[in-house]
Parts: C-alpha cells; sequence; structure tokens
C-alpha cells in the first residue's frame, strides 16, 4: 500500500512541476558543455546532419507553408506521445497514436517524393541528367517498400 501512495505522490509531483520542469533538471549535453566552454565538442564517430547531398537545380516548391504546418502537427503528436508514457497512459492508446504519427509521416514521405518527381527528377530528364535522378528515385522508393 505504501508503494502505491509514494508512486501516486512521484506521479503528482511529475505533473505538477511540468515536462519543462523535468528537462530544467536533466544535466546539459556534452555537446552543449563544451560549446558553452568554447571547445569543440566530442568525436562520436556519428554522420554529421547535414551530409554533403547531391546538388540539384531549385526547384520552387507551392506548398512549403503546408509542408511545414504539416511537420509541426506531427511534432506535437510526437510530444504528446511523450506525454502518454510519462502520464503511464494505457499501451494501446499510446499505440494507436504511434501508428497514427507513422501514417502521417508516410504521407508527408509521400507528398515529398511526388514533389521531387515531378520537379527535382523531371528538371533533370530535361538537362541531360535524368538516369542518375532516376536511380536515385527509384532508391528512396525501394526504402519506402519495406
Amino acid at each position: 500500500m505504501r508503494a502505491m501512495a509514494s508512486r501516486t505522490s512521484t506521479r503528482r509531483a511529475l505533473k505538477t512541476g511540468g515536462r519543462a520542469a523535468r528537462a530544467a533538471a536533466a544535466p546539459p549535453k556534452a555537446g552543449i558543455r563544451a560549446a558553452q566552454a568554447g571547445m569543440a565538442p566530442p568525436k562520436t564517430g556519428a554522420v554529421p546532419a547535414k551530409a554533403a547531398a547531391p546538388a540539384h537545380p531549385l526547384v520552387a516548391r507551392h506548398d512549403h507553408a503546408a509542408l511545414s504546418k504539416r511537420i509541426r502537427r506531427i511534432e506535437g503528436q510526437v510530444r504528446g506521445i511523450g506525454g502518454m508514457i510519462d502520464d503511464d497512459r494505457y499501451c494501446i492508446d499510446i499505440l494507436t497514436q504511434v501508428a497514427a504519427v507513422q501514417s502521417a509521416l508516410d504521407a508527408l514521405a509521400r507528398e515529398l517524393l511526388e514533389h521531387h518527381l515531378h520537379g527535382c527528377v523531371q528538371q533533370a530528364v530535361k538537362t541531360g541528367d535524368g538516369a542518375r535522378a532516376i536511380d536515385e528515385a527509384l532508391a528512396v522508393i525501394r526504402r519506402f517498400g519495406r
């Protein structure tokens, strides 16, 4: 009985403090500390986030605002899942939300792929670089087919 009361009071304390309080209590990451001290962050062997992407001509994306809005909505869904986990919600409810996020990401990926095919690949074919662009598109499509 005492363990149950302790767990409930811990949950209540976390809820009143919120995620911001838990984040503030967490120690900063090593890279952030190194940057604040003016030193280079430790090397972990990881690939940088902005790896050299193949150069391609810029093709106007008319739906930039809609894509940004969509990805922000997905980010909110993911944060909501984190809150559900913190609140010890029912597993099936969490899994339902995970499936919804995966579906939303798949739809976003399809939309980006469609733009890439109609814009970037079409432009590459017109300029004579179609074989490379088509191979690249096929590789991406294969990754989605898994």
